[in-house]
């Protein structure tokens, strides 16, 4: 009996009692990319474009130039250099998380404020055009206003976080920003740099805006700032001097109109694809400052309408990427990190904006580079650095998602 039990109990060939290993089949995910791949390529274009028509606008200026040794990579070399700089920012920036931007962005732009106090004091500064806008490291010139552009983003963002829900009121929410900015935008004149204080009132105006303050208030401030540029125009005689020469560049072709006639040259020569690369007359010593201010006309001589359409997207890929790491850090009730990307947008936008449309001679001339691609080493490595922080904040945004820690 016990043996009958015993195999019952333990049936021979009864495979639950041997079990064999086997595998199981499960349906996975693709993993999540943890980084915004698609505007990586996008800087990475401009910046690729940037390098190589710096170098096709600068070449032959620089072969001819005493003061670069008569070499023709001068600028080359240089803007190799920066742009390695920036890469090198760019990814100290990264790995800051942007609650510590947050935390210093009140004493960031305080720093700011002091450089451009600092640039304004004789031998400090350094000269060049007529306009003291730079201060001297030795190896290489500072421009402290585009510094103050990031640090600009930083804090109307963190202002307008800190400000949110007493953005209806007009004496608590709008003044004190609107005194900050009134002192910025003075000592921003007093360089002069005009094109630098139209960027850095609408990064604040915007970031105020999107922040959600008052729209009744904007409305107003859109109707008064028409006026207070305007004033600022008719007290300068140069600024009167540049807006006579952009109504009509054809009037004083060797004078007032000089720089933007020949930049419409360049556009007309460069019709639907180009003269080609390297091809550009205008370069050869025609059109000032080629390879900075009016970079985008060399571009559109050697490679046309194609160019200039390609170059635009890029931009326009960039600010729409810009806005929506923005707003899925508001979907995330991370308002301060939203309030940056889209002012990081919103800067690099209306810039590219000013810089193409004062070259193709829809707005007066400003001293305002293209950003990433024109020569400047302030531009590019802060440029670098706003792209970086939109990346760290597109990298957390994912992490959260995922339910992962920052």
């Amino acid at each position: 009996m016990a043996s009958l039990a015993m195999s019952k109990s333990k049936p021979s060939g009864d495979r639950r009692f041997h079990p064999q290993p086997f595998a199981v089949k499960t349906r996975t995910r693709p993993a999540q990319a943890q980084f915004d791949e698609l505007l990586i390529w996008v800087l990475i274009s401009l910046l690729a474009l940037g390098l190589v028509m710096v170098y096709s606008a600068s070449m032959a200026t620089a072969e001819a130039n005493k003061f670069t040794g008569y070499q023709p990579a001068y600028y080359l070399l240089r803007h190799g250099i920066y742009i390695a700089a920036g890469l090198i920012a760019g990814m100290i920036v990264f790995q800051v998380p942007a609650q510590r931007w947050q935390n210093y962005a009140p004493y960031l732009f305080m720093i700011g404020a002091a450089l451009l106090v600092l640039v304004l004091i004789p031998g400090v500064g350094r000269e060049v055009n007529g306009s003291r806008r730079w201060i001297s490291l030795f190896v290489v010139n500072f421009q402290p206003s585009e510094l103050m552009k990031l640090f600009a983003v930083l804090y109307a963002a963190d202002y307008a976080a800190r400000k949110a829900k007493i953005g209806h009121l007009f004496a608590k929410a709008f003044v004190p920003m609107l005194t900050v900015m009134v002192l910025i935008g003075g000592l921003l004149l007093q360089e002069p740099d005009m094109g630098a204080f139209v960027v850095i009132c609408t990064i604040a105006l915007c970031t105020l805006w999107l922040g959600g303050f008052n729209i009744k208030v904007f409305a107003a401030l859109l109707l008064a700032l028409p006026l207070a540029f305007a004033a600022l125009i008719f007290s300068s005689p140069y600024r009167m001097q540049r807006v006579i020469g952009f109504m009509d560049p054809w009037s004083d072709p060797y004078g007032k109109g000089y720089q933007l006639s020949h930049a419409l040259i360049a556009f007309g020569r460069g019709e639907w694809l180009g003269v080609g690369l390297g091809g550009s007359v205008e370069k050869l010593f025609y059109l000032p400052e080629a390879h900075t201010d009016f970079l985008m006309a060399v571009i559109s001589e050697e490679l046309g309408l194609a160019g200039v359409t390609a170059v635009i997207m890029l931009f326009a890929l960039l600010v729409v990427r810009a806005f929506q790491i923005g707003r899925q850090a508001a979907f995330l009730e991370r308002t301060f990190s939203s309030l940056v990307a889209q002012g990081i947008g919103v800067w690099i936008g209306v810039q590219a904006m000013i810089n193409i449309g004062v070259n193709m001679g829809v707005l007066p001339t400003k001293g305002l580079t293209l950003p990433f691609l024109s020569f400047g080493g302030s531009g590019v490595v802060v440029n670098c650095a706003a792209a970086a922080l939109l990346l760290r904040i597109d990298f957390e945004n994912r992490r959260i998602a995922r339910g992962l820690q920052v």
